[in-house]
């Protein structure tokens, strides 16, 4: 790096310690903590910073919000109450009996012409996203395979938690785990099923099965899941030095809770420094440096629009979360186990550690790849998971993806 470049570089990092500054006098506890990860991050985003005026980010997202088609598509929408009355809102995208001869030559290689076996494969997303996180593989299976997605609660169109805004509980993994049952209940009520989940997704399907084991037995044919872990969460280090996520681990539940209960405030300050909150969720989103901006901006826009309140909410269940012998559900059926390389949220070892324990499965690592691998390297993602939904008769057993794009050459499998 040049002397000048190194000169703004150290520029950049003093106006987002300024910046941390202030958040500290508005905020207190909670701003201290804030500092830390905008320090952090701030090396991160310097570059980007001297080359790129803060006016013109602001009508870079403004063109993108504008013309993204990411997270367009919509289903026939539908209703279902948790056992605590939280309204739960899904979709359902029907198979298509005539869009099979009209297919283009790229999906007729994955799905072949005939009608798919009756099968509803369930959706659920991870933490601070939504269902439309699922934008790629939702359209490439959009009228081949019945398809159900679902906003975890008090995330994308769902309802707040009931339990969490009038007992003031925390949410656990087991209650979303009792969600994906009222969602199947509702949406799917028979018929086989492919359970598909991305990080927190993939620990409420493991809760699901930990609780409701004849529903595994009896209907789910298969499953996947992506960037996610049984258990152990307590150990990642998110790319941080050990001492600085030993210190973050310590103060950040009390920082959470001092968040949520400024909530306004808090989002204010989200807006005022919304350059500094994108240089970290790129960070933490993906792993490879070309990622295409529209892309990393509809990602933005999803964790942006989670409230810190509900980020607060939720973030306990994670440390007590431990479903490893709920994995043993899984050993009869196709199970696909997939994460980034490069995923410092849910690091890809404890993909493997799921593995382990279910020798039958396809491990797919993704070189070049973060935690939300499904937007980074779709085509990897749904060449894999269309190869499941062959594998458990979701699709035309005759059916091939071998000649998917290129992407069967890009990752490795355990």
């Amino acid at each position: 790096m040049s002397e000048s470049s190194a000169e703004a570089a150290v520029a950049a990092v003093a106006s987002a310690s300024e910046a941390a500054a202030g958040w500290r006098r508005a905020t207190g506890l909670a701003g201290a903590a804030i500092g830390v990860i905008a320090a952090g991050a701030a090396a991160g985003v310097a570059i980007e910073r001297m080359t790129v005026g803060r006016g013109m980010r602001q009508k870079a997202r403004l063109a993108l919000d504008s013309a993204g088609p990411y997270g367009a598509l919509r289903g026939t929408p539908g209703k279902a109450y948790a056992d605590d009355g939280t309204e739960l809102y899904y979709e359902v995208d029907d198979v298509d009996p005539e869009s099979a001869p009209a297919l283009s030559p790229r999906r007729r290689r994955l799905f072949g012409r005939k009608a798919p076996a009756p099968v509803t494969v369930v959706f659920s997303h991870g933490y601070c996203l939504s269902q439309d996180s699922w934008h790629f593989q939702r359209a490439a299976l959009r009228g081949v395979v019945r398809t159900v997605h679902w906003d975890q609660r008090s995330h994308g169109r769902s309802a707040r938690g009931v339990a969490q805004t009038q007992e003031g509980r925390h949410v656990d993994i087991e209650q979303l785990g009792r969600d994906l049952k009222a969602v199947i209940d509702a949406a799917a009520p028979e018929g086989p099923l492919v359970l598909v989940g991305h990080s927190m997704g993939g620990m409420t399907v493991m809760a699901l099965a930990d609780q409701y084991p004849e529903l595994i037995r009896e209907r789910v044919v298969a499953t996947a899941l992506v960037g996610t872990s049984s258990g152990r969460l307590g150990e990642v280090n998110f790319g941080l030095p050990v001492a600085g996520v030993n210190a973050v681990r310590r103060v950040l539940p009390g920082v959470l809770k001092a968040l949520g209960q400024r909530a306004e405030l808090v989002e204010k300050g989200r807006r005022a420094t919304a350059d500094l909150f994108a240089g970290i969720i790129k960070r933490y989103s993906f792993s490879s440096r070309d990622v295409d901006p529209a892309i990393a901006r509809f990602a933005e826009r999803m964790i942006e629009g989670t409230p810190i309140d509900v980020v607060a909410e939720f973030y306990p269940a994670f440390a007590d979360h431990d479903k490893t012998e709920a994995l043993a559900l899984f050993t009869d059926m196709p199970v696909l186990v997939l994460a980034g390389v490069g995923d410092l949220v849910t690091p890809s070892e404890h993909s493997e550690a799921i593995a382990d324990l279910l020798p039958e499965a396809e491990l797919v690592l993704v070189p070049d790849a973060g935690h939300l691998v499904m937007l980074e390297h779709p085509e990897v993602v749904t060449d894999r998971l269309a190869d499941l939904l062959t594998r458990a008769g979701a699709v035309p057993a005759g059916a091939t993806v071998s000649g998917y794009g290129s992407t069967s050459s890009t990752a490795r499998r355990g």
